[in-house]
């Protein structure tokens, strides 16, 4: 197969906007499923978890193979809840488009805009599929202007619908001017109807008004009047989408069946190939200022990305990768550049959700997993040893609820850390850390939902038994005040002793991490010792200072010190910048930062009023408030995570069950004076407790 053939494509929208189900009829159209499987009664082939059958949702991104006449696709369904956006985050970074799935009701919906800028982020080509046409309520038009309103989209129909809700017939080809009806699993062309034909002249007279700001050769046919080609509307309208100037758009109702082959026609026509994305760009793993390419074909030298791991209890851990150049054979020996050593392919997989089929080679442009690898993680470089380069890794956002968790009965403490482990490897959103002091073991995730998974996951995959404390806050630590810092290290021990002295500069840093600065001069400290400066640093970053919580947005300049040219070592210089670091960190008023949430409230007229008021009582911000549809608003803003436990069951009370809201991480904030004295006497009580 050429890859001019092959179609890398999420399915990506906000929950409930119905791409599970958008996926499931295309599987079944293509022919890679018999069976329509049903999200509501749990037979969807993509959710193929126990936890997704259960609660009808997505949870982890699914990859497929399919094909549609002579291409190939590969499908990657994503999770629309927030607390699962690092599926998202991992599938964007490897596909080449993306059909963004909205409701013809609920239209651009909050988890949609983070999607959509998740995809900004990567420059991923998108398609918009406007699903549930025939559901009450639904308008087509009044979705796509939400799409250049909330999502500046540049949204353009390439369909119009044939009605709506129960009257909801078909859709109407603009470009070929050719209407179509669904029955059952059959399209059929039909005349357009007399009252659609001057909406459709219109629709296409936009689309070429739009196309001819892009390509010269449409804008002098349409500025002389003259009809412009089908297959020069086509070709234009597929540059334009890959260059990412317009976004096309098709509708239908997916669980009657219905636009499902048309959009199937659209991802061939204006979703890019692994040719159209181009090369890959790497960088030199020793120089950072070097890069290299790699184009998409099977005779340049092999780069994959590892986006995902899932743990299988039949074949062990599948590592899917997608490989952007080179070919991949069983048995050979690849390089892990990342973690900088060899690993070995085992066995080579193409997966069909939760089937699989054994290949025993792939070739650029394919998705695949492998069985066997030995250190791979997510967002991990696998190349050539011989060529070895860098790509750009997965964005992880970071943790902001944690658990204290622990194994009913103490036999299972092993059999829980090794659990956990595996869990973290799958998941980088999902952390674990024991805390010797307290002796628990801490799991932070993304949200109330994400961990409440991970529980279940726990006790059905690897039947252990926990009991979890109550969910908390995820704070950070940081400081406001710029100080200088000096410490000397000496210790005398019998034997060889340790010495080490630091003097450093220590800045705040606000929304740029941690940073370190080297200005030391006439080697006050030697130059083997400034990454164990480094070392000692980053290790009292983790451990946080002031709670326990993992310092950020601090700048170090190391600027002065002194060595000993037998007592000094990796180990004195370690200790010496930790003990400089924390004095100077208590010197510089150090304060607690709390998650901030960005919150999306859709409530019907009527619960407006209350529903403000016990955000304005949460501290929270409103943003703005906006129609959402007719008799309905949705209020945007920002309210700490903090306020946030319980709010489901709260905003049902409230809104006598008819509202409903999206919540996810937006930046860390200060915590207010007395909120902050609240936690920290919080923490030494249960110091004292222990």
């Amino acid at each position: 197969m050429t890859l001019s053939k092959l179609r890398n494509i999420g399915i990506a929208a906000h929950i409930d906007a119905g791409k599970t189900t958008v996926t499931e009829r295309v599987l079944f159209f293509t022919g890679a499923s018999r069976k329509m499987g049903e999200v509501h009664d749990g037979q969807a082939t993509m959710d193929f978890m126990k936890q997704e059958q259960e609660r009808g949702i997505t949870i982890a991104s699914a990859a497929i193979s399919t094909r549609w006449g002579d291409n190939q696709i590969n499908i990657i369904d994503t999770p629309g809840h927030v607390d699962f956006t690092i599926e998202v985050e991992r599938s964007l970074r490897v596909i080449d488009g993306m059909v963004a799935v909205f409701c013809a009701v609920g239209g651009v919906e909050p988890q949609s805009e983070t999607v959509w800028n998740q995809a900004d982020r990567y420059r991923v080509p998108r398609i918009g599929f406007i699903n549930k046409m025939d559901r009450s309520g639904a308008d087509f038009m009044e979705v796509a202007s939400q799409m250049n309103k909330y999502l500046d989209a540049n949204a353009v129909p390439f369909q119009i619908p044939m009605g709506a809700e129960d009257d909801f017939l078909g859709t109407i080809d603009i470009i070929e001017r050719k209407a179509y009806t669904f029955n059952d699993f059959e399209r059929g062309e039909i005349e357009i109807p007399a009252e659609h034909t001057e909406n459709v002249e219109i629709a296409r007279t936009n689309l070429i008004e739009k196309l001819a700001d892009f390509d010269d050769e449409i804008a002098e046919l349409y500025l002389d009047d003259q009809e412009v080609p089908i297959e020069m509307i086509k070709k234009a309208a597929r540059d334009a989408t890959l260059k990412l100037m317009i976004t096309p758009v098709f509708c239908g109702a997916a669980y009657k069946n219905k636009g499902i082959q048309l959009l199937l026609d659209a991802v061939v026509d204006y979703m890019p190939s692994p040719v159209d994305v181009g090369a890959i760009v790497g960088m030199d793993i020793d120089d950072e200022e070097k890069s290299y390419t790699r184009n998409p074909s099977i005779h340049e030298p092999f780069s994959a990305l590892a986006f995902k791991l899932i743990n299988d209890p039949y074949v062990g851990q599948q590592t899917f990768i997608r490989i952007f150049s080179g070919h991949l054979k069983s048995g050979m020996q690849i390089f892990n550049s990342t973690k900088e050593k060899n690993e070995r392919i085992g066995r080579i997989f193409r997966i069909h959700a939760k089937d699989r089929e054994e290949i025993r080679e792939a070739g650029a442009g394919d998705i695949v997993a492998l069985i066997g690898m030995k250190v791979t993680k997510t967002g991990d470089t696998l190349c050539d040893p011989s060529n070895k380069l860098l790509l750009e890794s997965i964005h992880v956002p970071p943790p902001v609820i944690e658990l204290m968790i622990s194994p009913e009965t103490h036999k299972d403490q092993g059999k829980l850390g090794e659990a956990l482990a595996k869990l973290s490897n799958e998941d980088p959103s999902f952390n674990v850390r024991f805390d010797h002091e307290t002796e628990e073991t801490i799991a932070s995730g993304m949200g109330e939902l994400h961990l409440e998974i991970i529980m279940d996951r726990l006790l059905d995959e690897f039947g252990v038994k926990v009991d979890v404390g109550a969910p908390a806050v995820a704070y950070r630590e940081t400081m406001t005040n710029e100080v200088l810092s000096n410490y000397k290290h000496s210790k005398q021990t019998g034997g060889k002793g340790q010495f080490a002295h630091t003097v450093m500069r220590i800045e705040p840093n606000p929304g740029k991490g941690y940073e370190f600065i080297d200005k030391i001069k006439g080697g006050a400290i030697p130059a083997e010792f400034i990454s164990s400066v480094n070392k000692g640093i980053k290790k009292t970053l983790d451990a946080g200072i002031i709670a326990g919580f993992p310092v950020i947005d601090v700048r170090v300049v190391l600027i002065d010190g002194g060595h000993h040219a037998v007592d000094s070592s990796d180990q004195a210089f370690q200790t010496c910048a930790s003990i400089c670091f924390k004095q100077g960190f208590m010197k510089a008023i150090p304060i607690l930062l709390e998650p901030m949430m960005k919150l999306e409230v859709n409530t019907p007229d009527d619960y407006i009023g209350e529903i403000v008021g016990n955000l304005n009582r949460k501290r929270g911000k409103i943003e703005s408030m906006r129609r959402y549809r007719k008799g309905s608003q949705k209020v945007s803003g920002f309210v700490p995570l903090a306020e946030m436990f319980g709010y489901a069951t709260q905003l049902r009370n409230l809104s006598s069950g008819r509202a409903n809201y999206s919540m996810e991480f937006y930046q860390y904030e200060p915590t207010p004076k007395g909120i902050q004295e609240e936690v920290l006497k919080e923490i030494r009580e249960k110091e004292k407790g222990k």
